[in-house]
């Protein structure tokens, strides 16, 4: 079942939406050579709670799931695609690296869910341009998500851009419906037809969120439960923002 907001959630959103990206524009501002990833964490936890808010991904636990999620933020360093655990390991970025910063947060009982990739230091030309690719690609599925049109118009926007740059799109992982809960439908796929799924109605608020990897679309879990990587160690890039559909433009919230 697809949850329509009221106005009176959309203005919790936007609220809950305007602190999640201050908040992670914070965390990128830690990113450097030599940081513990466990310190990301903590900060968020920090600022988080500062606004009387509570992180939605800590102790939360998706279905198929052998034990809750044991931290604030899902931080991801290169070959990582999404979910790697900050608060398990010693993990210190290193010059070079790559690393995704996914956070879900609770306001007044909604919840919004964005996420950056940001460079470590000085990084390869390659992956500034996998960086500048799956966040462009991010922003051509949020035009894509107009009232009255379809999911696939917005997989299939994003799948084109990841195409055209011969960028392997992740299949098994994908955009959700979200406000009342971390994941809620429709399921939003970064790959598919134009003019097929769900149409998109005024009200609905869904999570974006484009995963290219520089080699294979090809994925395994760890043995942690939770931390996705590329089959054949490439990295991979994240970039994720809530939105709410409209009757025109859809409205951003996690700016």
């Amino acid at each position: 079942m697809i949850n329509i907001k009221t106005k009176q959630d959309i203005a919790i959103l936007r609220e809950g939406g305007r602190r999640h990206a201050y908040i992670l524009k914070e965390l990128a501002k830690m990113v450097r050579p030599g940081t513990h990833v466990v310190d990301l964490d903590t900060h968020a936890t920090k600022l988080i709670e500062k606004g009387g808010d509570m992180p939605a991904f800590l102790n939360y636990q998706p279905y198929g799931a052998a034990r809750p999620y044991p931290a604030t933020l899902c931080v991801s360093i290169n070959d990582e695609i999404v979910h790697g655990i900050p608060t398990e390991g010693d993990k210190v970025l290193k010059e070079g690296d790559i690393v995704s910063i996914d956070l879900g947060m609770t306001h007044k009982g909604m919840v919004t869910d964005a996420a950056i990739t940001v460079p470590v230091g000085r990084i390869h030309k390659e992956l500034k341009e996998l960086l500048v690719t799956t966040q462009k690609a991010l922003m051509a599925g949020v035009k894509a998500a107009r009232g009255g049109a379809k999911v696939g118009d917005i997989s299939n926007s994003i799948q084109r851009i990841g195409l055209a740059h011969g960028y392997g799109i992740v299949e098994e992982l994908a955009g959700h419906g979200v406000g009342y809960h971390v994941h809620e439908e429709p399921y939003v796929p970064n790959y598919g037809q134009a003019v097929k799924g769900e149409r998109l109605k005024p009200g609905m608020v869904i999570a974006i969120e484009p995963m290219f990897n520089l080699g294979t679309k090809k994925i395994r879990l760890d043995m942690d439960g939770y931390t996705y990587r590329t089959a054949d160690g490439e990295p991979s890039a994240h970039f994720e923002h809530t939105i709410v559909i409209t009757k025109g433009d859809a409205e951003i919230l996690t700016v």
